[in-house]
């Protein structure tokens, strides 16, 4: 997809104007080369392209069961009190009668590619944050396709245009500004916050919409009597610093707007993961085992996928009654081979002295990730290479081609009344 295209009879559609100021008024978008765009409801958006029935109705995509989250609402049923991350369980008794869709990660990702070309046809600044929203620093493109609202109203329109879904677009001098107000304006918005306008812009949100405060953060900061980014800014950094250690000087910088984060393109994964979390507590060590290896074939194939080897392996163990467990190893040589991500946590997990207990939720990580085209093995004197790459290699293939479950590991092909499922 050429640059041409992007902008191609698009321009004059949109106009020249810079966008509205956080007063309503046209702001001026010289000193916000920063963008941040985020697809609306974005899985709920997609399955909504393949049911058109369903527009304008309920909708929650998520794992169905009962230990099941919520992945994306439509905003019919964010009216109900519906969010992503909310138990399933709970979605369900807010909003009754939402049609309930199981996710398609690989539609999403599919839809996700095409929005991807779209801002690297603008600019090659692009740092995605997750598949559905991204920071874009088009000061670069300027010169050739105009101010950046009009850039931000070009993108808006190709994301409609090509894929069926909105977006919402924050223009701002940083990306903290941006990234709130992107979500200012959803949805379907685009909303300019001009660089003398931050702090008039920051100052009256709440106090949990900066960056690193959490819940707990901002039950603190409420105690103290701090209630909105404005009052945050009053305080003294020595008293900031003091109450939360470095995270205080943080705070009072984003307080004023100050983030001078550059956007950093195509960042480097720091690490590639997996979990899962069973129907109904687990306490079967083979059951465990089973989806340890699940997860590591898992994760290997998105290693593979994406050109990484990493040299160390954790997993991740969820007791019933939620307290977690971690338990990492680094391993001699970097690896993107599912056996030997299965058989260093499969050690770990029996390491941890948890075979009798009862889990909710296991995971696999692998880290410490390089390139995979610079990473060579060392055989030990005598020792022979074992094909396991190669023949993983060879299941990718298959799966590209005949789809994700026609090789598996015989262990993972379950009878049908098994009820953990293939």
């Amino acid at each position: 997809m050429s640059r041409k295209q992007i902008i191609g009879g698009v321009g004059d559609r949109a106009g020249r104007g810079a966008g509205r100021g956080p007063g309503g008024e046209v702001g001026d978008d010289s000193g916000c080369p920063i963008l941040h765009v985020d697809m609306d409801a974005f899985y709920a958006s997609v399955e909504l392209l393949d049911r058109p029935e369903l527009k304008g109705t309920p909708v929650i995509v998520g794992a169905p069961g009962a230990r099941g989250v919520v992945l994306s609402a439509t905003y019919e049923a964010r009216r109900f009190g519906v969010h992503s991350a909310m138990a399933m369980t709970r979605a369900r008794r807010l909003c009754p009668v939402a049609t309930v869709i199981p996710p398609r990660h690989g539609r999403y990702a599919e839809v996700s590619r095409g929005i991807r070309e779209i801002f690297e046809a603008i600019t090659p600044l692009v740092e995605p944050i997750a598949s559905d929203e991204a920071f874009l620093d088009v000061g670069g493109a300027r010169r050739r396709l105009g101010p950046p609202a009009l850039i931000a109203r070009v993108i808006r329109e190709q994301v409609a245009e090509r894929h069926g879904i909105t977006c919402s677009v924050g223009v701002a001098s940083s990306k903290f500004v941006a990234k709130l107000a992107s979500r200012a304006c959803k949805p379907d918005g685009l909303l300019v916050v001009p660089a003398d306008q931050a702090v008039e812009f920051l100052h009256p949100l709440p106090v949990g919409a900066l960056w690193g405060v959490g819940e707990r953060t901002e039950q603190a900061l409420v105690r103290l009597g701090i209630r909105t980014v404005g009052d945050l800014a009053q305080v003294p950094v020595s008293t900031l610093r003091r109450e939360f250690g470095a995270v205080g000087a943080h705070l009072a910088e984003l307080a004023w707007g100050r983030d001078d984060r550059p956007v950093v393109a195509d960042a480097p994964d720091k690490s590639i993961g997996g979990e899962e979390t069973f129907p109904h507590d687990v306490d079967d060590p083979e059951t465990i085992r089973r989806e340890l290896l699940r997860l590591s074939e898992r994760v290997a194939a998105r290693l593979r996928a994406g050109g990484h080897v990493g040299r160390t392996v954790s997993v991740k163990l969820r007791r019933s009654d939620f307290t977690t467990i971690t338990r990492s190893r680094t391993l001699r040589e970097a690896t993107d081979v599912a056996k030997e991500i299965y058989d260093t946590a499969r050690v770990l997990y029996e390491a941890a002295g948890l075979e009798r207990v009862r889990l909710r939720l296991v995971g696999v990580r692998v880290e410490n990730l390089r390139p995979a085209a610079t990473a060579t093995r060392q055989l030990s004197l005598g020792e022979r290479e074992t094909g396991w790459r190669e023949a993983e290699l060879a299941v990718d293939r298959a799966t590209r081609r005949f789809g994700p479950e026609a090789v598996r590991p015989a262990s993972l092909v379950r009878p049908p009344s098994d009820a953990m499922g293939p």
